[in-house]
């Protein structure tokens, strides 16, 4: 064995060499796990099943997942019921998947794998069935996940749950089995996703992406297979229908998730409120909503007391809810949506919510709307209100008027967003000052009074009909968590580019020219700072090109060989 493995690699030697793929590896890429929760007599919410078998959680995750696995008891929920969850990871149990470490370097920094929460995505039942003493049968089917593909798993679990349900547990077995042959989620690529013998399609998005306008990408044609079903969107949900009832308030609510104010939303069912948080974080899309947000959110969460206090202000955090317990709990919150029941499409002209004033939420039924005393900085944009009015009219799709909607706050984001690039990109070094013989420069400090005085100039009138007080929503924004989360992303994309750019500099230079009558001290802090790039390069392989990495490993050889002996072991070791 020893002496064949010096001679050229075989393929039964190559396959010896690479580690195999475990079994349950690539499922993890794309599930943490499934689960079916049940209705027990003297438990209430139980797990009943965790498939694969050796995923380990927390006591208190599984108790999240339970309570936040049923409608509340007062929606009165017949039938099926889809909805999704948020809840947060417990401390200290962080698993590293490789795939994700990848994918997070590619995609946009609202997909990225979230380490931090899991999403749990949740198929309900609940039927008559006098065999059993309640006299309801009541399970859901549950898929949990790091990462917020919230269109696709909400489909995924829409065509596993009722296999599950039809033919028990083999049925899960088998869908687990088929999503761990599933390839690891790779930005920029479209994949086919067997499942049940259909197959899902979808594109996984990168940051490279051009935005069209509908939230949507330019993508090329792939040829279908059959019985496919194509998925527009990996993530994205219908944000007209979540906004059907309260449409000219829409431009105040992206003005309150952009600076991130704490905002409950009230309904009778979780499938409204999941959609409706969900709209509402999307609604700043490509900005990605840095704060907390729970799409449903029960009053037996492990977070209920820390989020409904109140000995200080509300946390800037969207809860979804539909315990009619919370409108008393959270009257206090400044901002406070309620969506009723859907008007059919012909009434919802007339039958728009006005904006109330937070104070008036006493009563336990008082009637759907917006309450807050919020003043919106922005003048609102009634161009789009009566185009989306006129589609209800004209009978205009669903889909249609979603795309119109997202294409609205998709410009209105990206008009607010240009200057804070524009800015950014004005505290990047000049490419002169990049010396191979000093350390790379640093990005200068984002200064907010600077900034808005460049606003006069080259503010978002350039680019955005909407009028208003934009310099009060940026100072505003600039106090929020989405800025913190937007500024610290933005630092370390541009200081990851300044590394490169250094390196090439170091790459490009006469290095041993540069040597011949520096101090020894100096020619050791180069070494080392050569030693750093490469360290830099390993970690960062997309953002460096190979090439000025043999470059590098070259001159520092080179260098390290010029130095006396005792000084060349030192280095070497």
């Amino acid at each position: 064995m020893e002496d064949e493995s010096e001679g050229s690699l075989s393929p039964s030697q190559d396959s010896i060499q690479t580690p195999a793929v475990l079994p349950w590896d690539r499922f993890s890429n794309w599930l943490h796990c499934a689960c079916v929760v049940t209705f027990d007599l003297e438990l209430g919410q139980a797990m009943e099943i965790i498939y694969p078998s050796h995923i380990r959680m927390t006591e208190k995750e599984k108790m999240n997942i339970c309570y936040l696995s049923f409608p509340d008891s007062n929606s009165g929920c017949m039938g099926d019921t889809q909805f999704h969850f948020r809840i947060r990871q417990c401390p200290g149990r962080k698993q590293i998947i490789k795939s994700h470490v990848e994918y997070n370097r590619e995609c946009p920094i609202q997909l990225k794998s979230d380490d931090a929460h899991y999403y749990g995505f949740v198929f309900f039942r609940q039927t008559k069935d006098r065999s059993i003493r309640r006299g309801y049968f009541q399970k859901s089917v549950v898929l949990i996940s790091r990462l917020p593909f919230v269109a696709l798993f909400s489909q995924l679990v829409s065509i596993i749950a009722p296999e599950y349900f039809e033919n028990g547990e083999p049925s899960l077995e088998a869908a687990c089995h088929d999503i761990d042959q599933w390839g690891p989620p790779v930005p920029g690529e479209t994949m086919n996703l067997p499942i049940f013998g259909t197959v899902l399609q979808v594109r996984i998005p990168t940051h490279k992406d051009k935005l069209v306008g509908a939230g949507q990408t330019r993508t090329q044609s792939v040829p279908t297979l059959p019985a496919q079903s194509i998925l527009p969107s990996l993530f994205e949900v219908d944000i007209y229908t979540a906004f059907q009832t309260i449409l000219p308030h829409v431009q105040m609510l992206w003005e309150l998730m952009l600076t991130g104010e704490p905002l409950v939303v009230m309904a009778a069912s979780p499938s409204v409120t999941s959609n409706t948080v969900q709209s509402l974080v999307s609604l700043i899309s490509p900005f990605h909503y840095c704060s907390d947000y729970r799409p449903y959110f029960t009053i037996h969460d492990s977070e209920f007391k820390e989020y409904t206090t109140k000995t200080q202000a509300p946390p800037s955090v969207i809860l979804g809810v539909t315990n009619p317990f919370f409108a008393k709990t959270l009257q206090h919150w400044p901002h406070i949506i309620r969506i009723g029941e859907m008007a059919g499409e012909a009434s919802v002209p007339k039958g728009f919510n006005k904006l109330k004033k937070a104070s008036s939420l006493k009563t336990l039924d008082c009637k759907p709307g917006v309450y807050t005393q919020y003043k919106p900085f922005l003048m609102k944009d009634k161009g789009i209100l009566k185009r989306l009015i006129k589609g209800m009219q004209t009978k205009r799709p669903v889909e249609a008027q979603n795309a119109i909607l997202r294409r609205h706050f998709l410009e209105l984001t990206q008009s607010f967003m240009i200057p804070l690039e524009r800015y950014m990109a004005s505290l990047m070094p000049l490419q002169r000052n990049i010396s191979p013989h000093k350390g790379p420069p640093s990005l200068r400090q984002f200064d907010v009074d600077e900034f808005v005085k460049t606003l006069h100039q080259s503010g978002p009138q350039l680019t955005s009909i909407v009028k208003g007080e934009w310099d009060g929503l940026y100072r505003k924004f600039f106090r929020s968590p989405n800025f913190e989360g937007w500024l610290y992303h933005r630092q370390y994309e541009v200081n990851q580019k300044l590394q490169v750019l250094h390196m090439e500099a170091l790459c490009q230079a006469n290095l041993l020219d540069w040597i011949q009558d520096k101090e020894e001290v100096e020619i050791v802090d180069l070494v080392l700072r050569i030693r750093e790039k490469l360290k830099f390069a390993t970690n960062n392989s997309v953002a460096v090109k190979p090439e000025n990495i043999n470059k590098l490993e070259k001159h520092m050889t080179t260098i390290i060989s010029s130095l006396p002996e005792d000084l060349q072991s030192v280095l070497n070791t």
